[in-house]
């Protein structure tokens, strides 16, 4: 017969922790210190130095011990926090690999809480049968106090963009999911918990998102909601769109009309600078703005004639220039993403069978 060990067993033969064992000792060292001193006779006043240097030695140990304790409890925990904040980032706002259906990726973020990861901007590129669907946006506040509505926005980003023919259907999806975010926030026990009286949250809360749908054809369209318009990075680096975006989600509600706007075509080789406005308002001591667009191109000198734009340079380059011109005090959460078109020519492809046509797009008007 086989007998199985119960359960306070298994708790009585676990090993003693190590504090413990460390406590023990100590106690052991301390305890024979002053036998030592009480039992030992009176003898020359060498003798009696030696004793008193042992013991005060022997109690410095002691001390130094209990100040090392102290210390090593809140550092276990801030390290434990940052872990838990790391494994947060890496599930809400994951890393982009490095090519999405021949296109290649780069993206840096900066958050403006200390001793986290995570922050109020939100990205992710995703390959679908409509196109790679591109998504990046900003959370009023950052920090720690923004993941719920990262997560909201995001989670609902991945399940969309597959699902939804047209990018104002994945728009829809998103505002519903933002929407949902706020009712939360507006109950009265969320309230109560947060220390304030009910309010509206439409008033207090929103995030700009940008959407951006690059085609089989390598067309590019766009919906915007309050968002920077990314740059196209060529020669240069010139606007996508110079449209007047919508009011951000949570402001608000959609228009009936979400018709995407069409930018035009990412042409081999070009690529596309995304962020968030934590770039464009960064100030330096003197309260000078961060001049983005001066780093862009910078970044983008000296490249030889025929050679493409590194999504990767860009990123490096722009993240180190701001850090510069800041003196890495940065107010406001930052993200930058650059994807490059490696495609090639390709002609044109049909949506897949089964799967109803992309909605009707407008067209950005031509500018002289």
């Amino acid at each position: 017969m086989i007998r199985t060990r119960a359960a306070g067993d298994t708790r009585a033969i676990a090993p003693v922790p190590r504090r413990v064992v460390e406590c023990v000792v100590l106690g052991l060292w301390l305890v024979l210190v002053v036998l030592w001193e009480l039992t030992c006779p009176l003898e020359e006043e060498g003798d009696g130095l030696v004793r008193r240097t042992v013991t005060c030695a022997a109690f410095l140990m002691a001390v130094g011990y209990l100040l090392t304790g102290v210390r090593r409890g809140p550092v276990r925990e801030l390290r434990e926090a940052r872990a838990v904040a790391r494994a947060t980032q890496d599930v809400l706002l994951r890393p982009l690999p490095p090519a999405v259906d021949g296109l290649t990726l780069a993206a840096r973020r900066l958050s403006v809480s200390h001793g986290a990861d995570v922050g109020g901007d939100l990205y992710e590129a995703v390959a679908t049968p409509y196109g790679v669907r591109i998504v990046i946006g900003d959370v009023r506040g950052h920090g720690l106090s923004a993941i719920g509505a990262v997560a909201a926005v995001l989670g609902s980003f991945r399940e969309a963009a597959h699902d939804e023919a047209g990018l104002d259907g994945v728009l829809r999806r998103l505002d519903r999911a933002y929407q949902r975010r706020l009712r939360d926030l507006a109950r009265p026990e969320h309230a109560a918990a947060g220390g304030r009286e009910p309010v509206n949250p439409a008033a207090e809360e929103f995030v700009t998102v940008l959407l951006l749908e690059i085609g089989a054809d390598s067309d590019v369209r766009a919906l915007n909601c309050g968002h920077p318009w990314p740059y196209r990075l060529g020669p240069g680096a010139v606007p996508l769109s110079t449209v007047e975006p919508l009011p951000p989600l949570g402001a608000f509600p959609l228009p009936d009309d979400l018709a995407p706007l069409v930018c035009g075509r990412l042409l081999p080789g070009e690529a596309l600078f995304l962020h968030t406005d934590g770039a464009e308002d960064a100030r330096d001591a003197a309260g000078r703005f961060f001049g983005l667009r001066d780093a862009l191109v910078r970044s983008l000198a000296g490249r030889p004639p025929g050679v493409p734009v590194s999504p990767a340079h860009v990123a490096r380059q722009v993240h180190t220039a701001l850090l510069r011109h800041t003196g890495g005090r940065i107010t406001d959460d930052v993200a930058l993403l650059v994807l490059r078109n490696d495609r090639g020519d390709r002609t044109r492809v049909p949506a897949p069978t089964g799967e109803p046509a992309p909605h009707r797009a407008r067209t950005e008007p031509s500018r002289r």
